[in-house]
């Protein structure tokens, strides 16, 4: 069984066990969060698609650790005019594993 869901405006093909890196999602180590942005669910045999999300179903992750990604330098220039801006960034991810995905009967 695997699911398609949203986050952080990106799109992941999870399934049970899996660890995904996210955007840095507002919550401490060890929490439960739940996924409620299911934009597909598939059995082996059933494939359930939203339009645009699924309602009855939610896929529940638990938060592993918040890293920060690989540096990025940013250069602007252009030639002639002293101009130069040079600037630096770091993005924040959390690692993220996937407990369930489960139906939700409402």
């Amino acid at each position: 069984m695997y699911a398609v869901i949203q986050t952080g405006g990106k799109q992941y093909k999870v399934s049970t066990g899996d660890e995904i890196k996210v955007e840095k999602l507002n919550a401490e180590i060890g929490d439960i969060i739940i996924l409620d942005k299911v934009l597909m669910v598939s059995d082996n045999s059933d494939i359930n698609v939203g339009s645009p999300y699924l309602k009855n179903f939610l896929v529940k992750a638990r938060i592993l650790r918040h890293e920060k990604g690989k540096k990025i330098i940013v250069f602007k220039y252009k030639r002639r005019k002293n101009y130069k801006r040079k600037k630096g960034h770091r993005q924040y991810y959390s690692i993220i594993k996937i407990e369930n995905i489960e139906k939700n009967n409402n």
